[in-house]
């Protein structure tokens, strides 16, 4: 999407306080009907505003309480492949390409340090995987977030 209004942006910043909101309740809370409420939600998705519509599930409360981020250092020419192979290991639940000198950010969920031990092994495995460098999640100190940037893009219109 190329620019977001002031309506918008108060549209998305009522949607991150409270993400279950109904439209009603939108329209209610921003001053507006429904139906534009409604129209603009649609318009949005339709650019690409919106990421995900899938609730954000602990994978601690699966059972896979150990989080780490892999480096993946990879033969440029095999990225495609070493990609779609990573998508067929359920221990990834996050995968990034990168510049500099790592290739690929690899979040992985284990149930232990030796399940974790394994899951690098099977990603160091993968045909075209030179090397990997392992870092255990200690803590999330900020999560996702998106608020501070629309407060942001408000404040430079």
């Amino acid at each position: 999407m190329s620019s977001l209004d002031h309506v918008d942006l108060e549209l998305l910043e009522a949607l991150a306080a409270d993400p279950r909101a109904t439209v009603v309740a939108l329209a209610d809370r921003l001053g507006l009907s429904r139906n534009t409420v409604q129209a603009r939600m649609s318009r949005l998705d339709r650019s690409g505003v919106f990421l995900s519509y899938e609730r954000a599930i602990s994978s601690a409360a699966l059972g896979y309480p150990i989080e780490a981020f892999i480096n993946v250092i990879v033969r440029q020419a095999d990225l495609p492949r070493i990609t779609a192979e990573l998508q067929r290991v359920p221990e990834v639940v996050q995968a990034h390409g990168l510049s500099g000198q790592v290739d690929l950010l690899v979040r992985v969920a284990c149930r232990d340090t030796q399940h974790l031990f394994d899951t690098d092994a099977r990603i160091l495995a993968i045909e075209g995987v030179e090397r990997t460098e392992t870092s255990l999640v200690m803590g999330e100190v900020i999560g996702h977030r998106v608020t501070p940037l629309m407060e942001l893009s408000r404040r430079e219109r």
